[in-house]
Parts: structure tokens; C-alpha cells; sequence
């Protein structure tokens, strides 16, 4: 066992942990500035990955995009939001995306339509769950920062138990092209764990009823699953072990936020399915 990566792994996860917790628990405006900039980072880093194909798409104006959506839907969600012009923002949004298409005229690059294609699939699989986090965030008119952390504490308890049920257990692959360490084993024993951190959500935050709780953490926990293996595929497509090296010990910001792309618009879809 590599000891000295796995205290890496270790220091640089509680960090990481801290600043979520702290973030998210501190006031909205804390929010709103962490989870923009790791939607940023996020999309920089997507589009770092597809450019290694036939695929030439900025980074930095996708980032510019990405920062512009999640401007628009906090803006769109928070009820005492007061930055200025916040109407407009949905607006710049608009022109951006139709200056980033127009702008293909103007370039030489000889596949025109996979810039598009990759242009926006960075948008819908990376901006858009970071942007529906404030949906979360901001449920039924205010903050609810303890929503928002219970989805993190839901992948975070699954991810645990799955790596420790998984290396004691694990015998039965889910999908070995994909993703070779995943078992059926750890899934199981992820998802008994995550339940339980559902329910004792429900003690802590009385929005939703324990049985809700409960499959609230179902549905975070097989969705960011699915979240997780999709982030597998891309980077076994791609050949990359990796998504970066942002993270040490973790490797790049979807490596380490892959669950919640999937996560993310379920747990909002499951939340307003119950009203």
C-alpha cells in the first residue's frame, strides 16, 4: 500500500470537506462563490479532456459560460439576492451562447460542428447540475444549507462504505471495462449506509419525512453511481487516468465531484416530484 498517497489522499479530502462544510454553512453568498468556482474549474478541466480529440473548444470561454449559468440560476433562486443588474444575467447567457455558435464562422477549424456538439455537452453535463445546486440550495424560497449538505454527506458516506465494503467483500464486478474496483458488494453496502445517513437527516432537518429522507438518499446514491461510472467511461475513452492533478491525491475536480452531475438533477427532479 502506497502509505504516502494515502495520507495525501487523506489531508487533502479533509481540506476539501472543511471548505465544503464551512462554505455552504457560513451564508448563501459563501455558497454561491465556492460552487461557482468549481463549476468553473470543472468545465475548464471537461474541455481540457475533449481538446485531446479532434475537438478545438476555449476552455476559457466555455468557463466564462458555465460562471454565467450559475450566476443566472442563483440570481433566478435566491430570494434577497442584491448584486447588481441581476436581471440581465440570464440575458448575457443568451448572447454568449449565440456569440460562441456565430463564432464558428469566423474560425478555420475543420469540424465546425463537434466545437458545437462539445460546447454544449460541457454545458449540460458539467454547468448545469453545479447551476441546479442552487435549486437545492435555495428550496421553498430560503436557504437550506443543511439540503445541500445532506447530499454531500450522502455521497460521502457512500463512497466510504462502498470502498470499505467493496475491499472486504467485493467479488462481483458491475462494470469491469469501465470501472474494474467498482463491485456489486460495495454498491450494497454504500447504499445500506447511505440510508441510514438518510434517516438521520431526517432528525436533523424536518423539510421532508424519514421515509423521503430515505429515498431521497436512494436516489443520490444510485444516480451518483451512474455519475460516477459516466466520468469512468470519458476518461477511459480518452485514455486518461485522471481528470487532472488539481486535487492531490483525488486527481482533478470530476474526479472528485463525478457523482454529484448525476446526483444533482435527480435529487432536484425527486424533490419537486414530492411537491
Amino acid at each position: 500500500m502506497d502509505y504516502k498517497n494515502l495520507i495525501t489522499r487523506t489531508v487533502s479530502g479533509a481540506v476539501l470537506v472543511a471548505v465544503i462544510v464551512a462554505a455552504v454553512l457560513w451564508r448563501a453568498e459563501s455558497f454561491f462563490v465556492l460552487f461557482m468556482l468549481v463549476a468553473a474549474f470543472a468545465t475548464r478541466e471537461f474541455h481540457s479532456l475533449t481538446n485531446r480529440t479532434n475537438v478545438k473548444v476555449s476552455a476559457g470561454y466555455a468557463v466564462v459560460g458555465s460562471v454565467l449559468m450559475f450566476a443566472a440560476m442563483y440570481t433566478r433562486f435566491a430570494p434577497d439576492c442584491t448584486f447588481p443588474l441581476v436581471r440581465y444575467i440570464p440575458v448575457l447567457y443568451g448572447a454568449w451562447l449565440c456569440v460562441m455558435f456565430v463564432a464558428e464562422l469566423w474560425r478555420k477549424h475543420p469540424d465546425p460542428v463537434a466545437d458545437w456538439a462539445y460546447l454544449a455537452l460541457g454545458q449540460m453535463y458539467v454547468a448545469l447540475p453545479f447551476a441546479l445546486l442552487n435549486v437545492l440550495a435555495f428550496y421553498h424560497g430560503q436557504y437550506h444549507p443543511l439540503l445541500v449538505l445532506s447530499l454531500f454527506i450522502v455521497i460521502w458516506v457512500n463512497d466510504t462504505f462502498a470502498y470499505l465494503t467493496g475491499s472486504w467483500l467485493g467479488r462481483h464486478r458491475m462494470f469491469e471495462r469501465i470501472s474494474p474496483k467498482k463491485s456489486w458488494e460495495g454498491f450494497v453496502g454504500g447504499n445500506l449506509f447511505a440510508l441510514l445517513a438518510g434517516y438521520l437527516m431526517s432528525l436533523l432537518e424536518p423539510e421532508l419525512l424519514w421515509w423521503q429522507w430515505m429515498l431521497f438518499a436512494e436516489t443520490v446514491v444510485v444516480c451518483g453511481t451512474l455519475g460516477d461510472l459516466m466520468e469512468s467511461l470519458l476518461k477511459r475513452t480518452l485514455g486518461v487516468k485522471d481528470s487532472g492533478k488539481s486535487i492531490p491525491g483525488h486527481g482533478g475536480w470530476l474526479d472528485r465531484f463525478d457523482s454529484l452531475i448525476f446526483a444533482i438533477p435527480a435529487a432536484v427532479i425527486y424533490l419537486y416530484l414530492l411537491g
